[in-house]
């Protein structure tokens, strides 16, 4: 049967990447020898300027003397990744510098995770910034960032490394090519700029009043990092098993889709519609985006039909691979590849779908569920030129980075959010027992503040998005844009212990659209697959009353925005750097936890349920340690993810009976309005 041919393309490759024997990683530690200073310095000389040759001279010395494959002792594989990739070096095999990279690409993937492997089996510092200098000269700039990125936060020799914001580093992933044509005239005449950047389209297209969101350059950090913090690629092999790592998937992307709902609910748009194999896409795009090296990002106009990609699938092939998941989740077990089967009726069960949906490495089944996600990005990143018949570039779907902008990444994602739903959907609803927290009460929760959003001006750096010259001083290049920013607020929470002693207790916060466009009241039911969650963290509960405050700043869903790269030089030459609260870049933008809301205000739902962390918490000491800052979408590296509740607990089952929430204590709801401030900030 042909079926499969084409469209096993990706999920093959998941079994096929190169494979190196990582001697589970027992002399690979942080290296005392080298602080901290000196390695984020080491790294932001090898970011800077990535499309041109080292001007460091200890780093271009590094490159030009070093040989990867003289010292095996300074691996833990014995030299072997190192061997493969300068092979593959001599051999003339690797991609020519200056031009586009995509992850999505087979070949292009397995040269970037080539060298990721090398940097990984890396024992020391030394041998890290090595080779990351050498390779830095002989492979493409696409590959050796997302190398070098990946290793850094995989790796122990990475912690406390600030990576520099992509958008400074890769500034043509992120910023429309105007702006870019105008950072290159600034250049040129030596004359100092910033340039406003607008978002895509036009007023006459509706899709224009959200483009905030899927164009936010923080959004876009938390899409790509979160896949570089949880790849599809990722096999145990590397260090460690990445926790829960399928439901995770759904859950980032589920959040993401509910947010981009809620931002269309308030911009008087309906939810966004789901895609499908054999209608239309209605909406077109065009990014106005160009790649650094291969020309602009491709186009797609209104109300396509989807073609067959050569090489990569077939429309009819897209509409199998989802009949096969949705009968697992109509058997309720996934079948492995020797034909046993995997239960899904249970609570872990989303997780091994995720992991089919994507699919990673992590599925049990590649060749039967091949890759319904990874390959829709394909399929519609490719349908401007899907015959290759114009040899365009990659489109926007096939980048992590700029996925966001094109209004059908959402319908892509509301399309496999409604295929997870339907196994939730197939859960047995939860039970008074399921959700009861013995002796704990809510008494009453609401708002410290008033939850407000405004549109403000935030300044980028562009300097790595134009070309050096030998003799020539850069000057400052900046682009400023506009960006969805909140008044800071509190949730609180008067809550009573009745038990004797004290409890541990994990809040867990959402705020869901009470109304449709036409102002039709949700029902329970319909409402809880469209609720936000804002924050989930743990409180020791004295006997008796309690009065509970959480800051919006402190919430576990986001983080603050990266440093800028020049701060980070700046920190770094300083000395005694440290930036560990920015060490991490996966995380819903601090500033966007709130929809935008309404001028006169929006209703939404505030639900906050308090559980009973000894049944529920991984730890013993959660609430001392906040996991990673960011750990409800992104976990925390390398450990157990801290909660063992379905992710959504208590509200990510259907509800057919509302009564068993509105009579359970430590379960409440009040209605809270969002409004939005129409000055812009400045």
């Amino acid at each position: 049967m042909k079926v499969f041919v084409l469209c096993t393309l990706l999920a093959a490759t998941v079994a096929a990447w190169p494979s190196f024997d990582f001697g589970g990683f027992d002399g690979f530690q942080s290296d005392p020898s080298v602080s901290l200073t000196q390695r984020q310095k080491h790294v932001n000389k090898l970011l800077w300027k990535v499309y041109d040759h080292l001007k460091d001279t200890e780093l271009k010395g590094i490159a030009d003397s070093f040989n990867p494959e003289s010292n095996t002792s300074q691996y833990s594989d014995r030299g072997a990744a190192a061997r493969a990739l300068a092979k593959e070096l001599k051999e003339n095999r690797l991609l020519k510098q200056h031009h586009w990279f995509s992850l999505f690409n087979p070949r292009q993937r397995e040269e970037a995770l080539m060298l990721f492997s090398v940097l990984m089996t890396c024992r020391s510092w030394n041998c890290f910034v090595n080779n990351a200098a050498y390779w830095r000269e002989h492979m493409n700039e696409g590959e050796f960032v997302y190398a070098l990125y990946t290793a850094v936060i995989h790796s122990e020799l990475g912690e406390g490394v600030v990576l520099p914001p992509l958008y400074e580093v890769t500034p043509h992933l992120f910023t429309n090519s105007e702006v870019i044509q105008k950072a290159y005239t600034a250049k040129m005449i030596h004359t100092p700029g910033t340039f406003q950047m607008h978002f895509t389209g036009t007023k006459k297209n509706k899709e224009q009043r959200v483009a905030y969101f899927g164009e936010d350059i923080g959004m876009n950090t938390h899409h790509v990092t979160w896949h570089m913090d949880y790849p599809f690629w990722w096999e145990d092999s590397y260090g460690y098993h990445l926790d829960r790592k399928g439901e995770l998937f759904f859950w980032v992307h589920h959040q993401l889709t509910v947010r981009f709902d809620a931002e269309r609910l308030s911009n008087w748009l309906d939810p966004v519609d789901e895609l499908h194999w054999d209608n239309p896409i209605t909406e077109g795009f065009a990014p106005h985006t160009s790649y650094k090296y291969g020309g602009e990002f491709p186009s797609r106009p209104d109300n396509i039909h989807f073609q067959d990609v050569d090489g990569v699938a077939r429309v009819r092939d897209m509409l199998i691979i989802e009949n096969r998941i949705r009968d697992a989740i109509a058997h309720g077990y996934i079948e492995r590849d020797d034909g046993t089967h995997i239960d899904i009726m249970n609570d872990r069960g989303i997780d091994k779908l995720g992991d089919v949906l994507e699919a990673s490495a992590y599925t049990p089944n590649s060749h039967y569920y091949s890759a319904l996600h990874n390959l829709a990005h394909v399929m519609l990143g490719r349908q401007g030129d899907p015959h290759g018949k114009y040899g365009m570039p990659p489109g926007v779907m096939e980048h992590f980075e700029t996925a966001t902008r094109d209004p059908s990444f959402f319908r892509l994602h509301k399309y496999l959010d409604n295929i997870f739903k339907e196994h939730k959907d197939s859960l047995p609803p939860y039970t008074r027992e399921d959700l009861e927290f013995t002796g704990v009460a809510l008494e009453s929760i609401g708002i410290d503040g008033q939850l407000k959003t405004f549109f403000e001006d935030y300044e980028f750096d562009l300097r790595n998005a134009v070309d050096s010259a030998e003799g020539m001083e850069d000057v400052e290049i900046n682009a400023r844009i506009s960006r969805l920013n909140h008044e800071p607020f509190s949730f609180v929470a008067d809550v009573t212990n009745n038990n004797r002693g004290s409890v541990l207790a994990t809040f867990r916060i959402y705020m869901c659209p009470r109304r449709d466009n036409n102002g039709v009241v949700f029902t329970f039911d319909e409402g809880h697959w469209m609720c936000i969650e804002m924050d989930k963290f743990w409180k020791k509960l004295s006997p008796g009353k309690n009065h509970v405050v959480r800051k919006s700043v402190d919430s576990s869903v986001t983080v603050p925005d990266v440093p800028h790269f020049q701060t980070l030089i700046d920190a770094a030459n300083r000395g005694n750097f440290d930036m560990s609260e920015f060490t991490r870049s996966c995380g819903i933008p601090d500033r966007m936890l709130l929809p935008k809301g309404k001028k006169n205000g929006m209703e939404f739902a505030l639900v906050i349920a308090v559980t009973d962390a000894k049944y529920d918490a991984t730890q013993s000491n959660p609430e001392a340690d906040e996991h990673g800052g960011s750990h409800a979408h992104c976990g925390q590296h390398g450990e157990i993810y801290p909660d063992k509740s379905p992710m959504g607990f208590p509200i990510d089952r259907r509800i057919p009976d509302r009564r068993i929430y509105d009579e359970i204590p430590n379960i409440k709801m009040e209605i809270v309005k969002v409004f939005h401030d129409d000055r812009h900030h400045h």
